[in-house]
């Protein structure tokens, strides 16, 4: 057994590959809100081979805002900022590599000044976020800067110190600007649909809110780039860190394990300048929007229908469900027949060859994914990554079956009890209003389709509301096995579910 810290890295099993650059001699020039699994898994990945390759000057400095960050903050300062990274194909091949690019790692609370120090320092040239898709304050039904988190609402009143990240970056430009420092990029590397304009507009209306000409300078003078980021990679477990041992002999207080599969699809838009990324394997393009569609219609989206489906009918894995042909054959219904007709087409891509690569991807026992995992708020995940779907399709009269389900059975996943009585995995910011809004059922059918903040003017579609209706009444009779079976038999002919036709191409 081998304590992961700078000095033991020569004695780590051979298998295991190792920072091939002097750690001393790395500076910072990208500060990274949200250290968390996805973000080492890939951004600090990539950061690693471009080290490696000898661009020295492109280290990470990670920063943690939240309370649950003190626990990263410690992990990281017993191993010298060290962290390995296990990997895994879906045929079973595991790969171990220890990442070096995060060289520093500052945790807010402790030292506000530090945090907008490093982010006013002119070598800092890149400022990306993984805060989640519910982070930047932006109502999903109306598109407007609206924030309800307190840390932000705190920074907006006027707070001595920042508290939030749009805090931090609104008062880090107004200093850069006041210096004359030339403006860091901000690079949103969340899963939402255009997560740079998303950055922009909360950046943008934090600033107008406590300085309308600070946000007039952002607004000219700051780059957002869109990306576009894929790798599925579960929370890190005990049991991560166990196999970790068992298998390379290292003790790491918070590896990560992902999937083999990697994607980074990104705007080049830098005026500070950047990585060569292009090196390492990332796609530098003119317009991500279609890589964005592609992913989140058909992974993320894909991750809600199994999910509480999948957890109503007692599967606890993602591998589960993917690997029963009752949901593999649901999964490619929705993939082929609702989400692909509202893409656009994706240079290099076969969608096809994607949609089976999916299927294969999630059906890898090897990365034990969980279904509660991809269900944590669910009211920010589905209106980015489903209900784009059900407008398009609705807008072009085509069929929102499949879609329409994975709706119902998350209102019934939200009333408590999976179909053997088990307590379901809820966990959302909103999680009492959306209950409120589920108990509003039982006298008036459809009325979880009114909750505003969800689903806005969409909820009121009169198509939609009746196959809502009717898929959650067939959830409550028949249980979601037969209710998925019976969908397939009946997408095997022309006709229509729910009140609306679907194609049968």
């Amino acid at each position: 057994m081998t304590t992961l810290e700078l000095e033991t890295l020569a004695t780590l099993d051979p298998s295991v590959a190792v920072p091939g650059y002097d750690r001393g001699q790395i500076r910072s020039a990208i500060v990274h809100f949200g250290v968390g699994g996805f973000h080492r898994a890939h951004e600090a990945m990539y950061l690693d081979r471009i080290l490696n390759a000898g661009s020295t000057e492109w280290g990470i400095c990670g920063v943690g805002i939240m309370p649950f960050d003190l626990a990263m903050r410690d992990a990281l300062a017993a191993q010298d900022d060290l962290y390995t990274l296990v990997t895994t194909s879906p045929e079973g091949t595991t790969d171990a590599r220890v990442v070096g690019s995060i060289v520093e790692y500052l945790y807010a609370p402790d030292d506000p000044a530090a945090v907008l120090a490093k982010l006013v320092d002119p070598a800092t040239r890149v400022v990306s976020l993984t805060i989640t898709e519910g982070g930047y304050g932006v109502d999903d039904a109306t598109g407007e800067f609206r924030p309800q988190d307190a840390a932000t609402l705190a920074d907006l009143d006027g707070t001595a110190v920042p508290r939030s990240v749009l805090g931090y970056l609104t008062a880090a430009l107004r200093l850069r600007r006041d210096a004359g420092t030339t403006p860091f990029t901000v690079m949103s590397c969340d899963n939402i649909q255009g997560n740079g304009h998303v950055a922009r507009t909360a950046v943008l209306g934090f600033a107008d809110c406590v300085d309308p000409e600070l946000g007039t300078w952002i607004a000219e003078n700051v780059s957002f780039p869109n990306s576009m980021v894929d790798r599925i990679t579960p929370v890190t477990t005990d049991q991560t860190r166990a196999e970790l041992l068992e298998r390379f002999g290292i003790e790491d207080r918070w590896p990560v394990h992902s999937e083999s599969f990697e994607q980074w699809v990104l705007e080049d838009d830098f005026p500070l300048g950047r990585p060569p990324l292009e090196e390492v394997g990332v796609q530098l393009v003119d317009d991500v929007e279609p890589y964005e569609l592609m992913k989140l219609r058909l992974l993320n989206a894909s991750h809600q229908a199994m999910s509480y489906l999948g957890i109503l009918s007692g599967a606890t894995y993602v591998h589960e469900v993917c690997t029963d042909p009752l949901f593999t054959v649901f999964l490619r219904g929705y993939m082929h027949r609702e989400a692909i007709p509202t893409l656009r087409p994706v240079p290099g891509i076969d969608l096809d060859a994607y949609c089976e690569q999916l299927i294969a991807r999630f059906g890898s026992e090897a990365i034990r994914d969980t279904l509660a995992r991809q269900v944590v708020d669910g009211s920010d995940r589905i209106p980015k990554f489903l209900l784009p779907v059900i407008r398009e399709q609705l807008a072009a009269g085509r069929g929102i079956d499949r879609a329409v389900l994975v709706l119902a059975a998350w209102s019934v996943f939200l009333e408590g009890r999976t179909e053997s009585g088990e307590s379901t995995p809820a966990v959302d910011r909103r999680l009492d209003e959306l209950r409120a809004a589920v108990a509003a059922e039982a006298s008036d059918p459809g009325a979880f389709l009114n909750y505003a903040p969800v689903f806005g003017d969409l909820g009121s579609d009169p198509a939609l509301r009746e196959a809502f209706t009717r898929a959650r009444g067939s959830l409550a009779e028949n249980g979601a096995r037969a209710t998925i079976a019976a969908l397939g038999a009946r997408a095997s002919k022309p006709g229509v579910w729910g009140g609306v036709p679907h194609s049968t191409a």
